[in-house]
């Protein structure tokens, strides 16, 4: 009876929830890497919420950043206390990207929100506003009807997830280890699909890579008095197509492709026309590996393809010797270990979805990567799971509130059965 109460008190507060929605959404909090000011006004207002609510204890840390709104990126974590110290982790994050194109927002302006057809639309309504208004409005729920969660919850409202989290979760992670506990338990509501059925709880490895292909300059009509990187980098190219799916190519039926991917995504040159063919031709590659690829094996291949292609097209020119091929990595991500599928958080967020939704959930993996990983690499066993229909990073980004609704009562659930 007491969760039938919970449930009932969450769908009362639909009316608030779209208010606070909105509230949170015109605070903006864009990252400060992509030119914001960051999720100072954000985490006030959320702060201000939490005590003038009563929800529990709050740990509030900073973390220095001359570029943001008062030199710092917020994180509040929020501690309810429950039968054990066994935690419950429910971790959103405050900060968002850029509207981008402001004319492609065409229902309203990316921080002005407005509500229409039970949608609330704004820049960071679904990533990761919806998230934020779910967790508070099951603690309140749980609070408001006396209940005792049987695992300690720490809501945890955190910046910088847009751009690394070294001003949040891992900041938190590295700093603060006595916060955290092999028994306890993640969910990371920013990840999911329109049905509410999937749940996350594998992500692949990632690995960007700039490859520079440097050969010598000349006019078209003589190509054969220098060195053409474009077809250096064909080259590459087709023996790393070749490397992936020899070396690298078993499948893993949790995700989906069930496979390792590389794509090349971004390309550059010198040429200035079309009778040059250039000194130099860059190109980006994205690289999502299965989690049981070291990626350090796949790095090594890359190089070990490079030192091939270049001998395949080795010239030298007036003591000069080309090609030069360069790899320069400029982002990667380690996966950690897959969550069990019979740990806790997933066993109970099954039971969850079976009980008050009906529906049979699906357990898989993504290519992309979420806040879970935090604490997979602590050994913590985490979800990424959410309602959405994956309007992220798009021009009129929504929240659908029975969507927000719906998923407070599952976190509800969490809370008092987990």
């Amino acid at each position: 009876m007491m969760l039938k109460d919970i449930l009932n008190r969450i769908d009362g507060m639909r009316e608030y929830a779209v208010k606070l929605l909105m509230d949170i959404i015109s605070k903006g909090g864009v990252n400060p890497d992509y030119g914001g000011e960051g999720e100072y006004d954000k985490a006030m207002y959320i702060l201000e919420t939490v005590k003038n609510w009563g929800l529990g204890e709050v740990k509030t840390i900073y973390v220095n950043d001359s570029r943001a709104k008062n030199g710092v990126r917020p994180n509040i974590l929020v501690f309810i206390r429950g039968e054990t110290s066994e935690k419950l982790w429910i971790v959103s994050h405050l900060d968002v990207v850029p509207p981008g194109n402001l004319n492609a927002w065409t229902i309203t302006k990316p921080f002005e929100p407005r509500f229409i057809g039970g949608r609330v639309y704004g820049r960071g309504a679904e990533d990761n506003g919806q998230a934020i208004v779910s967790s508070l409005l099951a603690a309140k729920a749980v609070i408001d009807a006396g209940a005792k969660p049987r695992r300690t919850i720490v809501l945890a409202f955190v910046s910088d997830e847009e751009a690394g989290s070294r001003y949040g979760m891992e900041y938190i992670v590295s700093n603060y280890p006595e916060l955290f506990n092999k028994n306890d338990v993640a969910l990371v509501p920013d990840y999911g699909k329109s049905d509410g059925r999937f749940i996350e709880i594998a992500e692949k490895s990632i690995l960007w890579l700039k490859i520079r292909f440097k050969g010598l300059q000349v006019h078209a009509s003589t190509p054969h008095r220098g060195v053409n990187p474009h077809k250096v980098a064909i080259e590459f190219l087709h023996l790393v197509n070749i490397l992936i799916a020899n070396r690298f190519g078993s499948e893993n039926p949790l995700f989906d492709p069930p496979y390792t991917t590389c794509e090349p995504t971004m390309a550059r040159n010198t040429a200035g026309s079309p009778n040059i063919i250039p000194g130099e031709h860059e190109v980006v590659i994205d690289c999502r590996i299965l989690p049981e690829y070291p990626v350090d094996e796949l790095l090594k291949s890359f190089k070990n393809v490079a030192s091939t292609v270049r001998e395949v097209f080795l010239k030298e020119v007036e003591k000069n010797v080309y090609p030069e091929i360069e790899i320069e990595v400029i982002n990667r991500f380690d996966s950690p270990p897959p969550t069990s599928a019979d740990s806790p958080i997933v066993k109970t967020l099954i039971q969850a979805l079976k009980e008050l939704r009906g529906v049979e959930p699906v357990i898989g993996g993504i290519g992309g990567g979420t806040l879970a990983s935090s604490f997979r690499k602590l050994g913590i066993p985490a979800v990424a799971w959410a309602t959405i229909d994956n309007t992220a990073h798009m021009p009129n980004e929504y929240s659908n509130i029975n969507n927000l609704i719906e998923d407070a009562k599952i976190m509800a659930y969490l809370m008092m059965r987990s």
